[in-house]
């Protein structure tokens, strides 16, 4: 059986600033990136058809995606996305967005899929009116999630650098990935705010385990570290690769599972930030707040 052995880290060859940055110049870039966002669309990250209004078309046929938007491309309502589905994704069934949402729309839209021999397995609509509730609802989730973890984590351990320092690593955990939603072309929906709600509950885990190893336990702080470091490290790196089974298993040259590959990156991209977050950003933080008078 093989044995999976966390390295040790000298931290005491760095300094605080040293340790944190990383964390602090990826999250600047991060919030570059989604402040560039909002400029250039007027949100910091792509909104799906959940949270726009819009139509998802679902049709088998043998042709290929490209072919499909070209089907379409003579309509008056042009396609969003054109997702393969199903097994091997190879291009049996598809799913078609388009922003047209009126009972009139739809109909022309599957009377072009059925001239061009497609067969239509089903539709949706949603209106705009209820994607803006759902937006608006979303946030208000996110942001209570968000809240009540802080709370939490303030009355947990009464100490404000230790509390900044989980809560600063959960919202790095979460900027982070959205950012990155944005320049892998992953569109904000119902599932992928599930995906980021998770990476909260992922990100507070390990800094919970870290600061309750350095301030309630027994050993000095280097010897406390790296036990937290030999389970959260563990822990986080069999979540990255039962997420990175998870999303090439469902991915459209494997099951072509809907919504799966996107939850599945997401997760990757907050698991990998939090390992940095964590052993970088917290550490620093727990650290000073240890050494330099803080705790005392």
């Amino acid at each position: 059986m093989v044995r999976f052995e966390v390295p040790d880290v000298d931290y005491t060859r760095y300094t605080n600033r040293q340790l944190l940055a990383l964390p602090l110049a990826t999250l600047a870039v991060a919030l570059l990136i989604l402040a560039g966002w909002y400029v250039t669309t007027g949100a910091p990250v792509a909104l799906g058809v959940d949270f726009t209004g819009g139509t998802e078309l679902q049709v088998q046929t043998d042709d290929s995606a490209e072919e499909v938007r070209a089907t379409f491309a003579d309509t008056d309502y042009p396609v969003e996305e054109v997702q393969a589905i199903g097994a091997g994704g190879g291009g049996d069934e598809y799913i078609v967005t388009f922003q047209a949402t009126e009972d009139r729309q739809v109909r022309e839209i599957s009377a072009a899929a059925e001239e061009a021999g497609y067969e239509v397995q089903s539709s949706q609509s949603r209106s705009p009116t209820f994607g803006a509730d759902a937006q608006q609802q979303a946030l208000i989730g996110v942001v209570v999630a968000f809240a009540g973890m802080s709370l939490v984590v303030f009355v947990l351990f009464r100490s404000f650098v230790p509390s900044l320092a989980v809560v600063a690593s959960a919202f790095s955990d979460v900027v982070i990935p959205i950012a990155l939603m944005n320049l892998f072309g992953i569109e904000l929906s119902l599932g992928t705010v599930a995906a980021l709600l998770m990476l909260i509950g992922y990100s507070v885990d390990s800094d919970i385990l870290l600061n309750n190893h350095v301030l309630r336990r027994s050993g000095d702080f280097y010897e406390s570290t790296y036990r937290a470091r030999r389970t959260g490290v563990t822990m986080t790196l069999t979540s990255i690769a039962a997420m990175t089974v998870m999303t090439v298993v469902s991915s459209p040259l494997v099951f072509g599972i809907p919504l799966l590959p996107e939850i599945g990156l997401i997760l990757v991209f907050g698991l990998t930030a939090d390992l940095m977050n964590t052993y970088l950003l917290n550490v620093s933080l727990l650290r000073y707040y240890k050494y330099e008078g803080v705790a005392q």
